[in-house]
């Protein structure tokens, strides 16, 4: 009996999944992890614990995952109809919705598992706004051009969540670390929903680089701008030195160079402006940790 080309196979089957839960595009899980690796370090004073390097680390990669999964469930009927993602496994139908469904709520429950046995009751508290966050913002593109606003709430979560499992508490300091955060998460996804924009047009999908229009580059840099101020702020409130500075420089750099790339919104510039962030989040994160440590 000859085998079935149509059949997918296990290693065809585990590469779909791969593609859905993005473990091949890492670039997510990176700008999840530099801020919440900020908050780690400067509720901590230094060094974190670590037990809450660990949790946090695996919680951020799962968390990406899961709301991978999530967003691909939300965009299953447009995700064909855009040119970047139309080859996205649910989007081409080898992998069902339920699948979909099935293994956000797993990687959820794996997360929360983590916060529940080794982290303390704050944490706890928090964590279910984070569930909630990456539940709604894939959703939200439908209903308000601000998606990126949730996303920077999402993924700016994180922050008070890692604070109050290093310090037992929140202060405005953490608040004001994840203001700066979702501010720049707001910066970077325009840079991201530029590259579709011509496609979200015709399918109806809402965004902030619709919103914007032709004043979307300006906006992106006052964006950038008061990311910057805020986390000088943090530098002057927490009592930074040199380093930290140094590592904002860095940070400033990138962005106009982020500007420079963008000039003319070319598509691949523009998701090439979206990858640079991730050496902005490491810049600031390497001088806060020298700046702690020395």
């Amino acid at each position: 009996m000859s085998l079935d080309m149509t059949t997918p196979t296990l290693q065809s089957r585990l590469s779909d999944y791969a593609r859905l839960l993005r473990l091949d595009r890492p670039i997510g899980s990176l700008l999840l992890l530099w801020p919440t690796y900020w908050a780690l370090w400067l509720a901590a004073g230094g060094l974190p614990s670590l037990a809450n390097l660990i949790i946090f680390t695996l919680g951020v990669f799962l968390m990406r995952a899961a709301g991978c999964a999530i967003n691909d469930f939300a965009d299953r009927k447009v995700d064909g109809h855009v040119k970047r993602t139309k080859e996205r496994p649910l989007a081409s139908g080898r992998i069902k919705a339920v699948e979909a469904v099935a293994l956000f709520l797993a990687l959820v429950l794996v997360a929360f598992l983590m916060v529940v046995l080794f982290t303390n009751t704050l944490t706890l508290y928090l964590s279910f706004g984070g569930v909630l966050l990456a539940f709604i913002y894939p959703f939200m593109k439908r209903f308000t051009h601000l998606p990126q606003l949730f996303l920077g709430a999402a993924f700016s979560w994180a922050i008070p969540m890692a604070w109050a499992a290093e310090a037992g508490e929140l202060t405005r300091l953490a608040w004001l670390l994840f203001t700066a955060n979702l501010l720049w998460t707001v910066a970077y996804d325009t840079f991201y929903a530029m590259v579709d924009r011509d496609d979200d047009l015709k399918i109806g999908v809402k965004s902030t680089a619709i919103l914007f229009g032709d004043s979307d580059r300006a906006i992106i840099a006052m964006l950038q701008a008061l990311v910057v101020l805020m986390l000088v702020m943090v530098g002057i409130q927490a009592g930074l030195g040199a380093l930290y500075y140094l590592g904002l420089a860095a940070m400033a750099t990138l962005f106009v160079y982020q500007q420079l790339l963008t000039r003319d919104r070319d598509r691949e510039q523009c998701f090439k402006a979206f990858l640079n962030n991730n050496w902005a989040g490491c810049a600031v994160f390497v001088g806060l940790a020298l700046d702690l440590a020395f």
